[in-house]
């Protein structure tokens, strides 16, 4: 079906696509290949703002060049999409990425081409929206001219232990042959192994359900901690006592962002109510964990109130704006969410966070992040992403942002209970 050193192409460089690209790009001839002029030229410099791949990782890759011109694609015999899937503003799958991206493959698919996708989506997705566009822009027939395959990413944004060739892969074919030459192409570069799928369908579905179950044990927890608020039990000593018993899970409280825990279950909903089924835990799940940036504010709001600091025109510094400590990764981060809340009740709201780019923050949000806030300045401090330069600073060190009577909110329960005024 394909030779093993024929060239390899990836569409879309970013968390996902880089590093397959790099690890292929270290063994077979590879084209890394994006729509935004800014990333190639970026690369090819041999820098990754995303801080996934180092320079060196990069220069490792001496098989991969890297291109923003779609006509280098018709040299590849295998397709990769890793295109973004995100949800719209009514938390709808958007596929418009995935579908732009099966165009510009189809433009290049040739007879005996493989086209995988690891792309998150429901189950369904490769084969009922994607194929039938690879097929009208190709004019090759499905199975027969052309196969698809299925291998869900995995990436962990900012986990350096965790990496592509350390997590073993889920592989799937349209076909029992295909099946067996994507299974043995990621083989060759993940360490951890491959788990062969049944079907292309079931690969999506254990993609989607395993954020799908984090989500849910996340807003467990985050509906514990409001219930033990309220009986004035400290949530994290709760969970301490709890977690010495063997199988209790260890998922604690707090703002679930990013581009898969606080997405992928709203392809999978979005999914079952096509089928005429609606969900109801998952999307219970989804309402608590949705809600916790106003519930984050309107604590801190509270606690200044008991302290006499008026709101409406306080200060507030948020430490934090990304959607996981160590790592500039800004997706649906749902650090945005305590901002604006906070903007409503009145407040005046600094973020700081020194793992963004300025202009990305501008661009996604329109917030302008200040690099060095003023001592003394602040009625409230939120440590809402627990990067390392802020636990670095500890809680004496982070207090000195605030005046005399501010809240320190740690919402990531970094310093011990005494050493701060809040927490989930």
């Amino acid at each position: 079906m394909t030779n093993p050193t024929s060239p390899l192409a990836i569409i879309g460089l970013g968390y996902v696509g880089l590093p397959l690209a790099v690890e292929f790009g270290k063994q077979r001839p590879v084209i890394g290949f994006d729509v935004k002029p800014d990333r190639i030229a970026e690369l090819c410099a041999g820098r990754d703002h995303t801080r996934e791949v180092s320079p060196e990782e990069l220069t490792q890759a001496r098989h991969l060049e890297f291109t923003d011109d779609p006509a280098r694609l018709v040299e590849a015999k295998i397709f990769i999409v890793t295109v973004p899937t995100p949800i719209d503003a009514h938390k709808r799958p958007d596929l418009t990425p995935l579908i732009k991206a099966s165009e510009t493959v189809g433009r290049a698919l040739k007879r005996g081409d493989i086209v995988i996708y690891e792309s998150t989506v429901y189950p369904g997705a490769t084969e009922e929206d994607c194929v039938p566009v690879l097929e009208r822009v190709s004019g090759l027939n499905f199975n027969e001219d052309f196969f698809c395959g299925y291998s869900p990413e995995r990436i962990n944004p900012g986990d350096k232990e965790h990496r592509l060739t350390t997590i073993k892969k889920v592989t799937a074919g349209s076909t029992p042959e295909t099946a067996d030459v994507v299974d043995a192409l990621y083989a060759s570069i993940v360490t951890a192994g491959t788990h062969k799928a049944e079907s292309i369908r079931v690969a999506e579905a254990a993609k989607v359900i395993e954020n799908t179950q984090r989500d849910l044990n996340i807003a467990l927890v985050n509906e514990l901690a409001k219930i033990f608020n309220r009986l004035e039990i400290d949530t994290d000593a709760v969970l301490r006592a709890a977690g010495t018993k063997w199988n209790f899970l260890p998922f604690r409280p707090g703002l679930v962002g990013g581009h898969c825990i606080g997405v992928d279950p709203y392809y999978l909903t979005h999914k079952a109510e096509a089928i005429g089924y609606h969900p109801e835990v998952i999307l219970a799940g989804r309402r608590i964990n949705d809600g916790m940036g106003a519930y984050v504010a309107g604590r801190l709001v509270k606690a200044m109130l008991k302290r006499g600091i008026p709101v409406a025109g306080s200060r507030v510094l948020v430490l934090g704006l990304t959607f996981k400590e160590n790592c500039p990764d800004l997706r649906n981060t749902k650090v945005v969410d305590v901002l604006r809340e906070l903007s409503d009740y009145g407040v005046q709201v600094d973020v700081c966070d020194p793992w963004v780019d300025h202009e990305e923050a501008v661009a996604a949000y329109g917030l302008h992040p200040v690099k060095i806030p003023k001592e003394a300045t602040y009625d409230g401090i939120v440590l809402a992403v627990a990067h390392e330069e802020f636990r670095n600073m500890e809680a004496d060190g982070l207090r000195r942002f605030g005046r005399p009577k501010s809240v320190l909110f740690d919402l990531k329960a970094v310093f011990d209970d005494e050493l701060s005024d809040l927490r989930l």
